[in-house]
């Protein structure tokens, strides 16, 4: 199968969301991702409700394309496996706090005198240094410390917990697979692999650039509900119809709110399109009025036949049904040895030559170690002493 990533070797020792989306988009696109696991737990993420039959619905998102190993790398014999395991590796990303992989004997230093093309990758809250380096903490803890959380909710209810997972995803995930990926592309020219330091909270400061540009050039703190970008602007926000549903109204240029004030009869409306105080609130009260006099699919329809920037706030359901999404694929489906027909979440990225691929489900945990230990030499009866030992 002709994909963007064939033949590179992945070693995937993280747990949770920021490691597990960021390998997987690797293996989407052919990349060989070995998941190894803590012997009988496996990845946290498993647990994690909902439990379709046996596995946790997240881990069955975000794990297809993937092998798993179970390895005790506590335990000599196991560091000794994933040493080999090195030899013919081109990449490995872990998840751990700094220090943990320098105790075990595997940090970057370590590997990089086992395969000195290997590239590593660190996803932390905080990066190796500095004085948060071995701070706990999740996403709402970074977005917190970042100055972005600011950015959610509004004066009255003040900052609110966003919905999706921002500094994983956006600032972790996404950051490690860049930089995994450029790593590579360094390593076609001098022939070496090299550390790659991924911090959650400086890729999620890297995402400020827009509103940041409120504090750095004018002195302003872009908060919810006040600039008008993040709820402050009546033409960029959302309202509530007349049947109980929300919509978005997405006005930035001059022209589209021309239009829009034209069409709900409001041309007095056409000379203040970013109103700051009360003069704001006045032209919110009188849109919301607007608004609750019609249905979301009337709004939806009627705006649209306008080519206004507006739609609908899709439930889940409409969103997987939505036919934008359905012609894209963004919602597929594979065969699961335990759970049966599963749903799978699209590929975000389309090739015209290298496309990706739903080529296998996710692994049950230590599914491929067998085939693993017999790839690197291990015979039945070391793979039995192995099992016996609790290492694998």
């Amino acid at each position: 199968m002709n994909m963007a990533l064939t033949g590179l070797k992945v070693l995937d020792l993280t747990r949770l969301l920021p490691g597990a989306f960021c390998t997987q988009l690797l293996a989407d696109y052919g990349a060989d991702v070995l998941k190894i696991e803590q012997p009988g737990a496996g990845d946290y993420n498993r647990q994690f409700a909902p439990i379709a039959k046996e596995e946790s619905g997240s881990f069955l998102l975000l794990n297809r394309n993937k092998r798993s190993l179970t390895l005790n790398l506590k335990a000599e014999e196991g560091r000794d496996v994933f040493r080999r395991l090195v030899k013919e590796a081109d990449v490995v990303v872990e998840g751990f706090r700094p220090g943990v992989m320098t105790r075990l004997g595997l940090d970057y230093d370590a590997l990089h005198g086992v395969n000195p093309r290997i590239v590593y990758c660190a996803i932390s809250g905080f990066g190796q240094d500095g004085p948060y380096a071995l701070k706990s903490g999740h996403d709402l803890n970074y977005l917190g410390i970042a100055g972005a959380l600011q950015l959610f909710g509004t004066p009255d209810t003040g900052p609110i917990v966003p919905g999706l997972s921002i500094a994983d995803v956006g600032g972790g995930s996404l950051m490690a697979a860049f930089g995994i990926l450029a790593a590579l592309g360094a390593r076609e020219r001098t022939g070496k692999g090299q550390f790659i330091d991924i911090s959650m909270t400086d890729g999620l400061v890297s995402w400020l650039c827009y509103h940041a540009a409120d504090y750095l050039f004018a002195g302003v703190e872009p908060r919810g509900g006040v600039q008008g970008f993040i709820g402050g602007a009546p033409c960029y926000n959302v309202y509530r119809c007349a049947d109980g549903l929300y919509m978005t109204l997405g006005i930035i240029e001059e022209h589209f709110w021309h239009r829009f004030c034209e069409l709900i009869g409001r041309p007095e409306f056409r000379a203040e399109q970013w109103p700051a105080g009360e003069a704001a609130q006045r032209q919110f009260a009188d849109l919301r009025e607007v608004f609750a006099r019609n249905t979301r699919d009337h709004w939806v329809q009627t705006l649209a036949a306008a080519d206004i920037p507006a739609g609908p706030i899709n439930s889940m359901a409409e969103a997987f049904r939505d036919p934008q999404f359905v012609h894209r694929r963004m919602l597929q489906h594979l065969e699961h040895p335990v759970e049966g027909r599963i749903p799978q979440l699209g590929f975000p990225i389309k090739f015209s030559d290298t496309p990706g691929a739903m080529r296998t489900p996710p692994p049950t945990l230590g599914q491929h170690t067998k085939e693993v230990l017999q790839g690197l030499g291990y015979d039945g009866q070391g793979i039995a002493a192995l099992a016996a030992a609790g290492v694998i």
